[in-house]
C-alpha cells in the first residue's frame, strides 16, 4: 500500500523545499518535473513554471515531464488530462507511483532544489561522485541492486516500442477529438429537431384539426420526425416515449 497523503507531502516538501499543502497541487506538473530532475538531473527546470494557475500552463509543464519519460524510456503513461484537473485521487495515485520510482532510482547525495528552480547547475555531489555512488545508495534499498547501463527505469523497452506507443497515443487522441466533434454535431441537430417537434405540438394543441389533415403540413413534418431507416430499431424505452409524443 502506498504512502498516505501527509507522508507524501512531507517527502516532496522536504525534497524540493516547497510548502505544498495538498496533493492536488501536484496537478500543475511543476513539482513532479522537479522530482524527476532529482533523479536524472536533466529536466530543463528553467522552462518549468511553478506560479501558474491555468490548465494550459499545467499542460506545458507535463509536456516537459513527458519528454523526460520518453528520453529515459519510462513506460508509465502520464494521465495528463486527469492530473491537470487537480483532483485528489488522480494526483494521489500518480504521486504514490512517483514516490516508489524515486525510492528505487534516486542516486543519493544532495539536491539543491531551490537552485535548480532558478536554472542552476547540479551541485558537484549530484553531478559527479554522488551519481557515481548510486550503487551504494541502491545497496541500502530492498534487493540491493541498481540498473546497469542506460536510463534508470524499472523495465526498459526498445525505442521502437516507445515510438509505437506514442503513435498509438496520438491516434487515440485524434479519435477522441473526432468523436467529440461528432457528439457536438449530433446534439446540435437533435436540439433543432426537438424545437421543431415542440412547435408542431403547440400548433396541434391550438388547432387539433391540423392533425386530422392527412395531406397537411403537420402530418408531413411528423412523418419526417418519427420515421426510421431500414435495419434501425428504436430501443424499447425510446419507442414508448415516441408513442406518447405521437398521441400528444
Amino acid at each position: 500500500m502506498g504512502e498516505s497523503r501527509q507522508e507524501l507531502l512531507q517527502w516532496i516538501n522536504s525534497l524540493l523545499q516547497l510548502n505544498l499543502t495538498k496533493v492536488e497541487q501536484c496537478g500543475t506538473g511543476a513539482a513532479l518535473c522537479q522530482v524527476y530532475d532529482s533523479i536524472f538531473g536533466d529536466v530543463p527546470m528553467s522552462r518549468v513554471k511553478f506560479n501558474v494557475n491555468s490548465e494550459y500552463a499545467y499542460i506545458q509543464n507535463f509536456k516537459i515531464l513527458q519528454n523526460t519519460f520518453t528520453k529515459h524510456q519510462i513506460e508509465k503513461s502520464i494521465p495528463i488530462e486527469a492530473l491537470v484537473k487537480c483532483k485528489m485521487q488522480d494526483n494521489l495515485d500518480f504521486l504514490q507511483w512517483t514516490k516508489k520510482f524515486w525510492d528505487q532510482y534516486y542516486p543519493g547525495g544532495d539536491y539543491d532544489a531551490a537552485a535548480r528552480r532558478k536554472g542552476g547547475a547540479l551541485p558537484a555531489t549530484m553531478s559527479g561522485a554522488s551519481r557515481a555512488s548510486a550503487g551504494s545508495a541502491a545497496a541500502r534499498r530492498p534487493g540491493g541492486a541498481t540498473p546497469t547501463g542506460g536510463p534508470r527505469v524499472a523495465a526498459r523497452a526498445p525505442a521502437a516500442n516507445s515510438a509505437a506507443t506514442q503513435a498509438l497515443q496520438q491516434e487515440v487522441a485524434t479519435l477522441k477529438e473526432a468523436v467529440g466533434g461528432l457528439e457536438r454535431e449530433r446534439d446540435f441537430y437533435f436540439h433543432k429537431l426537438r424545437d421543431i417537434e415542440v412547435l408542431v405540438q403547440s400548433a396541434v394543441e391550438e388547432d387539433p384539426e391540423l392533425e386530422k389533415q392527412e395531406d397537411g403540413l403537420i402530418k408531413a413534418i411528423q412523418a419526417i420526425l418519427y420515421s426510421t431507416e431500414e435495419g434501425f430499431e428504436i430501443p424499447e424505452a425510446d419507442a414508448e416515449a415516441a408513442d406518447d409524443q405521437e398521441t400528444f
